[in-house]
């Protein structure tokens, strides 16, 4: 597995190389392949990034060429303001030129466990695979201020053990139900970037940096892919610690 850090000095340099790479890769790995699968989050970091790829990229790729899914989602209706989807649909896809077909998104509104199963499905379907798990070509994932990734959140890093492609989790201080994909999903991705910002989170951006004894107490840190590559992308506050 490798590991790359990179850091610039403004959330909005940070957005703006994270486009330049995630283009340049979807360009080289649709030259390989018919579709290019690509799973994402939610959250102000990668909203500020799905808004420099609409103002500023949008016609610099082939969307025919994505398959994009998301990494997890907040059991709401995909109008409410919590909706990853919805902010989506906002900032981003609502400017591009990427076919319905192509959009698979997580339903907040439904029975979440049932969503899960069905989502997982749908992952199995339109995902390749290899040794029977689902190989993404690019996840793209945040990191919260507890150092939870996708919706695993601190104590339930037993979703990386999970035999499932989803499963439902629970956010440990508002108590709302999230569908989020598992460890076993995102650990075999063929690349894993993490988007972050912040000062609020460049104490736990070094622990995992150190792969110190703390750092296992988060879920980002659980983050170790078989054969792929991370990538970290960070503004100068988040990565202070390890510039």
């Amino acid at each position: 597995m490798k590991i790359l850090y990179k850091i610039f000095s403004t959330p909005e340099e940070t957005a703006d190389g994270f486009a330049e790479e995630i283009i340049s890769l979807i360009k080289t790995t649709g030259e390989k392949k018919k579709f290019v699968s690509i799973a994402i989050s939610g959250g102000s970091t990668p909203k500020l990034f799905f808004s420099v790829l609409a103002d500023k990229y949008s016609g610099a790729i082939d969307w025919t060429t994505v398959k994009l899914f998301w990494v997890d989602e907040r059991c709401v209706p995909p109008d409410d303001s919590d909706s990853n989807y919805g902010m989506t649909v906002r900032i981003l896809l609502s400017k591009i030129n990427l076919p319905s077909e192509n959009i698979f998104r997580m339903r907040g509104e439904d029975d979440p466990v049932k969503e899960a199963e069905r989502y997982s499905d749908v992952i199995s379907n339109h995902v390749n695979h290899k040794k029977d798990v689902p190989v993404f070509d690019i996840i793209i994932l945040g990191m919260g201020e507890d150092g939870h990734t996708a919706s695993i959140f601190p104590g339930d890093e037993k979703l990386f053990t999970d035999r499932k492609n989803c499963n439902v989790s629970v956010h440990p201080v508002t108590g709302q139900k999230r569908i989020t994909i598992t460890g076993k999903v995102i650990n075999n991705a063929r690349s894993v970037f993490f988007l972050i910002t912040g000062s609020n989170k460049s104490n736990i951006v070094n622990e995992i940096y150190r792969n110190s004894e703390v750092s296992r107490m988060f879920p980002a840190a659980h983050v170790r892919l078989k054969n792929g590559k991370i990538t970290w992308f960070l503004d100068y506050e988040s990565g202070k610690f390890i510039v």
